[in-house]
């Protein structure tokens, strides 16, 4: 295993400061203050129902519990989910009924 020093850990926190600050900058700064077409407004809204399946779904597809094994507990969660999710339009309903699937399918299924 090879050591890296101390300078080279801090000078790569710092650049990923530096680009994570200009990333955002980029974007807030820069057209912050100015009114988006209504398009972009529009899509805008999607993107917290966009960001919520993909941070979920290695979860369900390689979960790091089971040693990247499909889970049948998890699918069913999942499934679970996206149905209360269509058929209620809540995301919480979502998140909560999905919960609460995935813990009923590892108490019955283990």
């Amino acid at each position: 295993m090879t050591a890296i020093s101390d300078a080279k850990v801090w000078a790569v926190i710092i650049l990923l400061g530096i680009g994570t600050y200009l990333i955002r900058f980029s974007f807030l700064g820069l057209i912050g203050d100015r009114r988006l077409p209504p398009l972009v407004l529009r899509l805008l809204r999607f993107t917290p129902v966009a960001v919520l399946p993909a941070l979920v779904a290695p979860m369900v597809a390689w979960p790091a519990a089971t040693g990247g094994e499909l889970d049948p507990a998890r699918i069913l969660a999942a499934a679970a989910a996206a149905a209360i999710g269509i058929g209620t339009r809540s995301v919480l309903g979502a998140i909560a009924g999905g919960m609460a699937a995935l813990y009923l399918g590892i108490f019955v299924l283990f």
